[in-house]
């Protein structure tokens, strides 16, 4: 009896484990292939506050972000 909530128990926390680290795999590859911001948002956000950015301002705002993704 005790054994089979205890399997049961196990079962459930190695499967939480296991769902949760192939849904961060599976989001990093999503996200990596498909960026939620490209070098033309960035181009636009920066023009939208009044100032026309260089090639070499938006690599660096590129950057800064992969860095942290």
């Amino acid at each position: 009896m005790w054994g089979e909530i205890l399997w049961c128990i196990i079962g459930l926390v190695c499967g939480l484990i296991i769902g949760f680290l192939v849904a961060r795999i599976f989001m990093k590859k999503y996200l990596k292939k498909n960026p939620p911001i490209n070098e033309k948002m960035i181009e636009v956000m920066m023009s939208s506050m009044g100032r026309k950015p260089s090639k070499k301002q938006v690599n660096q705002v590129m950057q800064q972000m992969n860095k942290f993704m």
